[in-house]
């Protein structure tokens, strides 16, 4: 972590804008990254104002406030993909950003491109988190909504004060960050979750569990750049050595914009009553207890930037099996907690469960140890120093 040194008083108070697509009470590893972010910058005594979009007809219209968090939200009538078009956003971003000490952003979004330009016009630094590079299926108006959206983000990289990845090891890889390196700060994201009820969570067990056989967990949308078929196509392997092992599946996964649902129907149809289906888990209380029910998680996504389940899951004790990608095996390689697969091969993941199921409390860790590493107060003292380095020197 760098520890950053700024002109500005750290005694001020500072006016902090926040802009992405999605907030609160959306839940994507981004949306919580960003919530958590936000109400602990209001904890530390500053001000906070996200902008963001008005994705549902159920969220209240304009303003609002959640936890000391003021929430502009606005009318996005033109969905595109997993993107949204907010007409109003030019006007309502440069009247937030002309009484804003700095501007956070968070990519890979839209607006990336013009929130620089209103930064610029209103006086105002950027400093954009990235939260890993855009990956679509294919098709031809996915590889133009992907050129796009680099290009935007190209622009305003240029202009950026700061940019801020999860790790080192996944900004030398990013075809988002790599260009830009010299700007990069690394800082992992926030993580906050709570102590698991292992009553709870043993009742959850019980009631997936398949006589005595373990219970492999999957948190996380079932789309294709997390290849969930490779978490299913690993219990051939897993099941010659424990035929009464089960996975569950926790996150949404019949998903409007992704047919990897429909795709993937032979498949899950063939593994029949060994998978289980949650859909997505909206407490946080009910998603510790459900880590802390599984003997191990599986995450063999072909791309993440970090994936704060990884985390979350040694959080509530237990171990995980993720791909050996950039970024995303830094969890288990600076802990131990798990193991690491091939990307892309079912038989390297099923073998990487095996091992872990075969020998659990070689891969456990305290609760203490994981924080210790991913240090909540850590990240946000970064991302708090990284404002303040590049606050406007005086609000008129």
């Amino acid at each position: 972590m760098e520890n950053l040194g700024g002109s500005v008083d750290r005694n001020r108070k500072l006016n902090i804008v926040i802009s992405l697509l999605y907030y609160f009470p959306h839940r994507t590893g981004l949306t919580l990254h960003v919530q958590s972010m936000a109400e602990e910058m209001v904890r530390r005594g500053h001000d906070v104002t996200v902008i963001t979009a008005r994705y549902s007809n159920d969220l209240p219209r304009d303003e609002s406030t959640h936890n000391g968090v003021r929430i502009v939200r606005l009318w996005a009538p033109i969905k595109i993909s997993r993107g949204m078009i907010m007409p109003a956003f030019p006007w309502a971003a440069y009247f937030a950003m002309r009484n804003a000490d700095i501007v956070s952003i968070h990519t890979p979004m839209l607006e990336t491109a013009l929130v620089s330009v209103i930064a610029q016009m209103a006086g105002v630094k950027v400093i954009a988190t990235h939260h890993g590079d855009l990956v679509l299926p294919d098709g031809l108006l996915n590889r133009f909504i992907r050129g796009t959206m680099f290009a935007m983000y190209k622009f305003m990289a240029k202009r950026a004060a700061r940019l801020t990845g999860y790790s080192r090891d996944y900004a030398e890889y990013s075809y988002y960050l790599k260009p830009f390196l010299d700007k990069v700060t690394p800082n992992y994201p926030p993580i906050e979750i709570p102590e698991p009820d292992l009553e709870a969570a043993a009742e959850m067990r019980r009631s997936w569990q398949k006589e005595d056989g373990p219970i492999i967990g999957y948190a996380g949308r079932f789309v294709e750049e997390k290849r969930p078929d490779l978490a299913i196509r690993a219990m051939e392997t897993v099941l010659k050595k424990y035929p009464n092992a089960r996975l569950i599946f926790a996150g949404e996964y019949d998903i409007p914009y992704e047919g990897t649902w429909d795709v993937q129907q032979p498949l899950v149809k063939q593994y029949g009553d060994t998978l289980e289906f949650l859909g997505l888990l909206k407490g946080r209380e009910e998603l510790a207890n459900f880590y802390a029910a599984c003997d191990v998680v599986i995450l063999p996504s072909d791309t993440e930037c970090f994936a704060l389940v990884q985390v979350e899951a040694m959080l509530c004790g237990t171990p995980m099996v993720m791909s050996n990608i950039p970024g995303g095996r830094v969890p288990v390689t600076v802990t131990g907690m798990g193991e690491l697969a091939q990307q892309g091969n079912a038989q390297s993941f099923g073998e990487a469960l095996v091992k872990v199921l075969d020998n659990p409390e070689s891969y456990i860790k305290s609760r203490e140890e994981i924080e210790s590493i991913f240090s909540f107060k850590e990240t946000m003292d970064t991302y708090e120093n990284l404002f303040y380095e590049y606050a406007r020197s005086q609000r008129g």
